[in-house]
């Protein structure tokens, strides 16, 4: 069973409602050990006593805050919690305001909220207001040391509380080499518009988080496996310019590329790029057949011209693909005749000599 990370109580006007908090991420990043290059040997680190250079066991540490150059006050857990009981035990609700109009850039941490020992009911209560009222809750709660803005957020069966950046804690653009505004300014046209649109229509699907995971990783670990089959283990592999991946400086045709994309996209991106081009490659295809075909009726004189009517008949009457396998085997007919030709043609040349 999860662990909470904090018990309190969600309020807002009179309402009281007991909650457990949790993590609601995990981390899966590669587990790296730091080593020693000279012998390969892990690398540990000691908490010290930056007074005596001694290693200082977890027991002996405690927590103060710097008020001058070298003086601290100390402040155990209970200080904290004293500090401001209400609100390291309260997720208190200032005000309820619409999900859209908080900017992504705020979002920081998700945890989940579960409601506390008899507090089911009003928690789905809560949750219910929230998901009707189409509105998310702004609130306050202190999680170890730190204050930290809120928005409670309605879930498919439960109450999520992420965390929010403070305004101030949030980086202007100012500075950045940013395109401007609308299409006009840089120099977008209609048909770039409307083909990019095409693109993202085309690679539009059904969100499905499952179907998303870290193949970084997986590449990782396989190269892992394989320096452990090879015994190289111990081998430091060195920068090479070869895996240097040399970014594009320049975009010359915005088209070209759209083009190209559409016709690399999948499902309905294909289907559209093959409709886009079905009269061209349908006139290829029908040039580069004909070709064959022709040498094949000057290399079959024995056969008479109701059969060659009737071929060319029905050869017109099959589809293209039909057309194609028809070519091919009467391309590969010639080349015996010929030779056959060319074998009866000297006999009689040898008997009259």
């Amino acid at each position: 069973m999860a662990r909470s990370l904090w018990k309190g109580a969600i309020s807002f006007g009179l309402v009281h409602i007991p909650v457990d908090l949790y993590s609601a991420v995990k981390q899966n990043e590669l587990d790296l050990t730091m080593l020693d290059k000279r012998d390969f040997s892990p690398i540990g680190f000691k908490r010290y006593n930056k007074g005596n250079n001694k290693e200082v066991a977890w027991d002996n540490i405690i927590k103060g805050y710097e008020y001058t150059s070298g003086e601290y006050v100390v402040l155990s857990d209970e200080d904290l919690k004293r500090a401001n009981v209400k609100a390291t035990q309260t997720i208190d609700i200032l005000a309820f305001v619409n999900a859209e109009d908080v900017p992504l850039t705020y979002y920081e941490t998700p945890y989940y909220l579960a409601p506390g020992r008899g507090g089911a009911k009003v928690y789905a209560l809560l949750r219910e207001t929230l998901r009707r009222a189409g509105r998310i809750g702004i609130a306050t709660v202190v999680i170890r040391t730190k204050q930290h803005l809120c928005a409670l957020v309605a879930s498919e069966d439960g109450i999520i509380m992420n965390t929010l950046r403070y305004a101030d804690e949030i980086r202007d653009t100012e500075g950045l080499d940013l395109p401007a505004k609308g299409l006009k300014g840089v120099g977008i046209s209609d048909k770039e518009l409307k083909m990019a649109l095409s693109l993202v229509e085309g690679m539009s699907e059904e969100w499905d988080p499952s179907q998303y995971h870290d193949t970084y990783k997986e590449d990782v670990l396989a190269l892992v496996e394989k320096k452990v089959k090879a015994g190289q283990t111990k081998s430091i592999t060195m920068p090479s310019k070869e895996t240097e991946v040399k970014p594009s400086t320049n975009v010359i045709d915005l088209v070209a590329l759209l083009k190209q994309s559409l016709g690399n996209r999948p499902g309905k991106g294909k289907a559209a790029a093959a409709d886009d081009h079905e009269d061209d490659t349908v006139e290829e295809q029908d040039d580069e057949e004909a070709a064959p075909a022709r040498p094949a009726k000057k290399a079959a004189p024995r056969a008479s011209g109701a059969r060659s009517g009737t071929a060319s008949k029905s050869a017109a009457a099959k589809p293209a693909t039909v057309k194609s396998g028809a070519a091919k085997a009467a391309a590969s007919k010639p080349a015996a005749p010929k030779k056959t030709a060319a074998k009866s043609g000297a006999a009689p040349r040898r008997k009259a000599a």
